[in-house]
């Protein structure tokens, strides 16, 4: 058989056909493909990202509550400016419990902070150690929220015959902070 130049184009274009259908027609879309996976694949993960987000809304809600349930915890251990005065007297109860001689108590201008007021009273006091101690222990378990600061304690030889000369009294200097909620007068 032989071929003539008929049969000869009809091969050469039988055999072109596929070959310029892979180059214009093929490759391009399986270029188009690859790039159609590939922001799928960006797509789902930002999916994802956005599902653990939205699953940590819920978490962050339970935060935002505790968080508030904290607030209000602390809130209620702030007395309002009047309560300050009783709290002024269980403060100095304890230490007359615990044996303390209170020398002065100077206060101090009140210091706004935010949402509540701070009264800062110069104290000096005197006793024994172990009074001193039950006091801060007394303060400490106070319902309401006090700071001590600025503390400096000196031992002196108690002046006493007998066993009592064996004693040492402490000599406390300090800043008690009471904390209280601000009244109307003194947010202005």
């Amino acid at each position: 058989m032989r071929m003539g130049p008929r049969e000869i184009i009809f091969l050469v274009v039988l055999l072109v056909v596929p070959v310029a259908s892979y180059f214009y027609v093929f490759k391009p879309r399986n270029q188009e493909i690859k790039q159609a996976q590939v922001e799928v694949e960006n797509k789902q993960a930002k999916l994802d990202k956005l599902r653990e987000v939205t699953g940590q809304i819920e978490d962050l809600g339970m935060a935002i509550d505790h968080g508030r349930a904290a607030i209000n915890l602390v809130e209620a251990k702030l007395p309002s400016a009047r309560d300050v005065e009783v709290m002024l007297e269980d403060v100095w109860k304890h230490a007359a419990e615990a044996r303390l001689n209170v020398k002065s108590v100077k206060s101090e201008k009140s210091v706004p902070l935010a949402g509540y007021m701070e009264q800062p009273l110069r104290v000096s006091m005197a006793g024994e150690f172990k009074g001193f101690y039950d006091f801060l222990i007394a303060l400490e378990n106070l319902p309401r929220i006090t700071r001590i600061h600025e503390m400096t304690l000196d031992q002196t030889p108690s002046r006493g015959s007998g066993r009592d000369s064996e004693r040492q009294v402490m000599k406390a200097d300090f800043v008690l902070s009471i904390y209280f909620e601000p009244t109307a007068e003194d947010t202005q």
